[in-house]
């Protein structure tokens, strides 16, 4: 084989072919990338030396037209967004898929002119090879853009609206509905919803399934209670059920750090949980384990939601139609309910 590719330059797929690994291997090995075994690192090296292979990284960018880069843009105002314990664990597992498909991440927000218009120009000028687009709020400018571009676009969560081509999501109306129900189960008759923000898909979703399951059971549904996914507002959702709602004896918090916030507000106004108001939150972070009292909460996969968004965006890269994607959801059951 060698002999064969003397005469002309050698390519990667010689490389692996070779050296006995995939495409990917090789690739990574070549770039120093991690999670890969000495042993086939050194296969990469000695097939390289054999082939005399010359990685040409520009030539290859303007054969494929490819950048090696996918983006995550997230509508939010604040970088520590990025350090939310949610986003944080989208970021792990999407970076872990896009890794094996030799990506690299690139981070971006997307709520101020400046920040929507950057990412306008990135999708419009082909600045990636496929963007994930997550917390899109209603009537975002973003969601037209995605639709007129050329380029890979996956909706991490349903916007507010048509379904998009492309997303995955998890069952937020299954969650939330399962949450209510085992809260009435436990006797609990006055359930309030603290709702996530009202202008994106999932504070919707989360409040249906919480409006339906009140509806089945024959009970009345309070209206919203309005928060934007953040600790404070948490609190202050609930001290405001405690003000107008003082007979409220169950609370569903559509994410676990408003229902933690819930737990501290029920706490300094002297209510027990869960023998006042019980609590159940969603999302099944670190934040309910060390809530005190533990916060039963609605677990979603949060890393597998960062992993198949990545996957579906490589799909598409890669010239494939894949199908939209919902993720199971299931109750866990802890002390506050």
């Amino acid at each position: 084989m060698a002999e064969d590719v003397a005469r002309r330059r050698s390519t990667l797929d010689e490389v692996a072919e070779l050296a006995g690994v995939s495409r990917s291997v090789a690739s990574r090995a070549l770039n120093n990338a991690p999670h890969v075994s000495r042993a086939k690192r050194e296969a990469v090296e000695r097939a390289v030396r054999r082939l005399g292979y010359v990685p040409d990284t520009t030539a290859r960018a303007l054969a494929t037209r490819r950048t090696g880069v996918a983006a995550l843009v997230v509508s939010g105002e604040d970088p520590s967004i990025f350090a939310d314990p949610f986003f944080a664990q989208v970021i792990v597992g999407a970076s872990g898929a896009l890794e094996e498909a030799d990506l690299h991440l690139m981070l971006c927000l997307a709520a101020s002119d400046r920040g929507r218009r950057r990412v306008e120009e990135l999708l419009r000028s082909r600045g990636a090879d496929g963007v994930m687009l997550m917390a899109l709020r209603e009537n975002d400018p973003l969601i037209r853009t995605a639709e007129e571009t050329a380029m890979p676009v996956v909706f991490g969560g349903r916007p507010v609206g048509p379904a998009p081509r492309w997303y995955v999501d998890a069952d937020n109306v299954g969650g939330a509905r399962e949450a209510t129900e085992y809260l009435v189960s436990r006797g609990r008759t006055h359930v309030a919803a603290i709702c996530g923000r009202l202008d994106t898909g999932v504070g919707r979703a989360r409040y249906r399934g919480y409006r339906d399951a009140m509806l089945a059971a024959g009970l009345d549904p309070l209206p919203p209670q309005e928060g934007d996914f953040t600790e404070p507002s948490g609190a202050a959702a609930m001290a405001a059920l405690l003000a107008n709602r003082p007979e409220v004896d169950g609370v569903f918090a559509a994410n676990d750090n408003m229902g933690a916030g819930a737990l501290r507000t029920l706490r300094e106004a002297g209510r027990t949980v869960p023998d006042d108001v019980a609590v159940v939150g969603f999302d099944d972070l670190t934040v309910a384990r060390v809530a005190d009292p533990p916060l039963t909460t609605v677990h979603q996969p949060v890393q597998a939601l960062g992993r198949k968004m990545a996957h579906m965006l490589v799909a598409l890269v890669n010239g494939q139609d894949p199908t939209p994607l919902i993720l199971p959801t299931r109750l866990i059951v802890r002390a506050s309910a």
